[in-house]
C-alpha cells in the first residue's frame, strides 16, 4: 500500500510504502477493551476508614429485663449511644447505624477493591496496531465527526518536525484542507453543575487531529497551543490517542520520519512478522 508524501504547504512530493502495521484488521471489541484496561488505571483508589462510625459506645439491647421504660413511650429499634441517665429514665441519641447522624456508610467502597484491568501483551499490540490501520479509512474517521472534506488518508508530511512557532503548525493543518475541522474543536460549552462557579466554566471535549512524530521536537511544543490538536512521538501511541473514548478512526497526521521510524524499528509487531 502507497501513500502520498505531502510537504508543509500541502505540495505532492512523492510516494512512500506504509509499513505492515497500517494493514492491520480492523477489531473495534478489541480496541474498546485496550481502552478500557488503559482508562482503569487512572482511577483513583479510595475508600473508607473500616472502623468509621463504629467507634462509639452503643446498645442494642432492647429487652423488658434490660430497659423496663422503653416499651410504650414510642421508640424504635435503631441502636442507640446513651448520653446520660437518671435511674430508669435514660437520655439517648441513635448512633452507628446508617441511617443516624455520624453513623457508618451502608455499604462503603472497599480499600481492598482491584480496579485495575489487565490485559494481554499480544492483545494490546494487536489493538494499537488495528488502531492505527482505522486512521487511514474514511468511514471511520468521518464517523467520529471528523471534518475532512476531500483529503486523501492518510496525511503524511515532510519537514513538519522543525516547526517550532503556534502560527507555522496552524497553517501547515489549513494547507492540508482542515480549516473546517480547526473550527469544529474550537466549540465549547458551559459545563454542567456547581463546576461553572470555580474556575471551570467551560468544558472543551471535542478531539481534533493527533499529529505524531518520531522523537522529541520542537512541533511537539509548537502544537499543544492549537485547541484540540494533540501531538505523540510514535514510540508512545496507545489506543488512548488513536481512539478517543474506545472509538477508533481518529484523524491523524503523520511525518515521514515517524511513518520511517515504524517501520525500521517494526513497533507494536510483537514479533510477528
Amino acid at each position: 500500500m502507497k501513500a502520498e508524501i505531502l510537504s508543509v504547504k500541502g505540495e505532492k512530493k512523492e510516494k512512500l510504502d506504509l509499513p505492515v502495521q497500517f494493514s492491520e484488521i480492523y477489531h473495534p471489541n478489541l480496541i474498546r477493551r485496550a481502552f478500557n484496561a488503559n482508562m482503569s488505571f487512572t482511577y483513583q483508589h479510595h475508600g473508607t476508614y473500616p472502623l468509621a462510625g463504629l467507634t462509639g459506645s452503643v446498645r442494642l439491647n432492647k429487652q423488658r429485663s434490660v430497659y423496663k421504660t422503653t416499651y410504650g413511650h414510642h421508640h424504635n429499634r435503631a441502636p442507640r449511644k446513651i448520653l446520660s441517665r437518671n435511674g430508669d429514665r435514660l437520655n439517648y441519641v441513635g448512633a452507628q447505624a446508617p441511617f443516624t447522624r455520624k453513623g457508618r456508610t451502608a455499604m462503603p467502597p472497599l480499600v481492598e477493591n482491584v480496579f485495575e484491568e489487565k490485559i494481554n501483551t499480544k492483545e494490546r499490540l494487536f489493538a494499537i496496531r488495528s488502531a492505527i490501520a482505522a486512521t487511514i479509512n474514511k468511514k471511520l474517521v468521518e464517523k467520529r465527526n471528523h471534518v475532512i472534506g476531500k483529503t486523501d488518508l492518510p496525511i503524511i508530511v515532510e519537514g513538519a518536525e522543525k516547526l517550532a512557532k503556534t502560527a507555522d503548525v496552524k497553517k501547515m493543518i489549513e494547507k492540508f484542507g482542515l480549516n473546517d475541522e480547526l473550527s469544529r474543536v474550537k466549540e465549547r460549552k458551559v459545563r454542567a453543575g456547581i463546576g461553572k462557579m470555580r474556575g471551570r466554566k467551560y468544558k472543551n471535549e471535542k478531539k481534533g487531529p493527533l499529529i505524531v512524530v518520531s522523537k522529541a521536537c520542537p512541533l511537539l511544543r509548537a502544537s499543544t497551543a492549537i485547541q484540540g490538536v494533540e501531538a505523540i512521538p510514535v514510540n508512545n501511541l496507545n489506543v488512548t490517542m488513536l481512539a478517543p473514548g474506545g472509538v477508533a478512526g481518529r484523524l491523524t497526521i503523520w511525518t515521514k520520519e515517524s511513518i520511517e521510524e515504524l517501520s525500521n524499528k517494526k513497533l507494536f509487531l510483537g514479533g510477528k512478522k
